[in-house]
């Protein structure tokens, strides 16, 4: 038997609303006990640590994170990506199915877990693909894929065009209540497209897509949603108008939830400045309105799950002009100090901070993390919530190093991150 205390700690427990001193005792990678106020001592034999008054939280959830294994390793291994999630406090990733081969069968699922298991730093899982080679059309194993191990199915950044398709893929689900994920963006007014429509795609003369293709596709799709009853995700919404379209199918009692990309809450169009390809992303940065109301939303618990959208690419496929850049930026060691940034310079509580990146995901997907409570898996982190750090792209632990953060100052900066009571990350 293993057991740890970790005392004087500043507990952040967005599950319980908790925020306030108390200590955590772990025995063999579970917590066993909670203990609330400043009075806690370690038993005897127990390894100690004094956490000095920081902050301790669940580890941050990522649920949707780009890796280049299988089939372009180059851009990221699942060891590399671990270890960015490891140093950036992230606990468990979710593996995206666009792969090569993509992960649209049992035996990708079991692969990518095993695969993750193995390398014995973060917890690592996969979504799988929604329909096969994530071509749109055929509906992929959807229901061998979940007794895999498979915490929900998507075509990632691709559209399922084909409403038949994707209202076969909803009902298949809905019957044993898997979760469906969808990019909201409408693929004709979408295709081609490297900006958000307005004055300043016009006048730097790249093609744009109108905000209001977001919420014609999400229209769409919770159209499906009602009439199959599928739990569903709405993948990195980033409009005011498709905000409004979730808060309306909220209302009518659909089960749906929404994640957002930290780039998102973090950056507005006005951020491409002169061609700066690290923000080519996809959905484009919106106009600072709507990175506003996506802010607002964060606050108000609209947003279930903020994601790091991490997606490495390498050097040669950022250095090019703008609209041939590949879209996409790093982001699991950026993760947390880009989401204090709503504390420190928007006002959001950090328990509201905290809970689409813990509880909030923990939830939507079934894990047991997400908590601090007696019962639940060790996997958390501790962080100096005013600690000034300076993003330094070039000393990411990523094998890309494509950050749109890069010599930016941020606030928050991770000292130790546990999974299972380890010690996978110390600064």
């Amino acid at each position: 038997m293993t057991a740890l205390a970790i005392l004087n700690a500043r507990l952040l427990d967005p599950a319980t609303d908790y925020d306030g001193p108390g200590a955590l005792l772990i025995v063999d990678g579970v917590i066993t006990e909670v203990i609330h106020g400043t009075s806690a001592s370690a038993p005897a034999g127990v390894e100690v640590i004094d956490a000095g008054g920081l902050c301790l939280a669940p580890g941050l959830i990522d649920i949707r994170v780009k890796t280049g294994e299988p089939g372009d390793e180059p851009k990221e291994t699942l060891k590399s990506a671990s270890l960015a999630a490891a140093a950036g406090g992230v606990t468990t990733i979710v593996v995206q199915p666009d792969t090569d081969p993509a992960i649209d069968d049992p035996a990708m699922i079991d692969h990518i877990q095993r695969r993750g298991a193995a390398l014995d730093l973060v917890n690592v899982r996969a979504a799988g693909a929604a329909t096969r080679g994530r071509d749109g059309q055929r509906m992929a194993e959807i229901g061998l894929m979940d007794e895999a191990g498979a915490l929900y199915f998507t075509d990632g950044d691709r559209v399922i065009a084909n409403t038949r398709t994707l209202q076969r893929v909803m009902s298949y689900a809905a019957a044993f209540n898997a979760l469906i994920a969808c990019r909201p963006a409408d693929p004709w007014l979408s295709e081609g497209a490297v900006a958000t429509s307005g004055e300043l795609a016009t006048r730097l003369g790249l093609s744009g897509v109108p905000a209001i293709a977001e919420r014609i596709q999400l229209e769409r799709d919770l159209a499906l949603v009602e009439q199959t009853g599928a739990r569903f995700l709405v993948d990195q919404i980033s409009t005011e108008g498709a905000l409004e379209t979730l808060a309306r199918a909220r209302g009518k009692g659909l089960e749906v939830a929404a994640s957002v990309s930290i780039n998102h809450l973090c950056f507005n169009e006005l951020d491409i400045g002169d061609y700066r390809t690290f923000y080519r992303l996809d959905p484009p940065l919106r106009a600072e309105s709507d990175r506003q109301a996506l802010i607002e939303a964060v606050r108000d618990g609209l947003i279930d799950a903020i994601t790091s959208a991490h997606a490495p690419a390498p050097a040669e496929d950022k250095r090019r002009p703008f609209a041939e850049a590949a879209p996409g930026a790093v982001g699991l060691e950026t993760l947390l100090p880009a989401a204090l940034s709503l504390h420190h310079e928007d006002g959001l509580d950090l328990l509201d901070v905290l809970r689409p990146l813990t509880a909030g995901p923990a939830g939507l997907l079934g894990l047991e993390a997400g908590v601090l409570k007696a019962g639940a898996p060790a996997d958390l982190v501790l962080f100096d919530v005013g600690a000034p750090i300076v993003v330094d792209a070039a000393a990411l632990k990523s094998k890309s190093k494509n950050s749109p953060f890069d010599g930016r100052r941020l606030q928050g900066k991770v000292r130790r991150t546990l999974v299972g009571g380890r010690t996978v990350f110390e600064a």
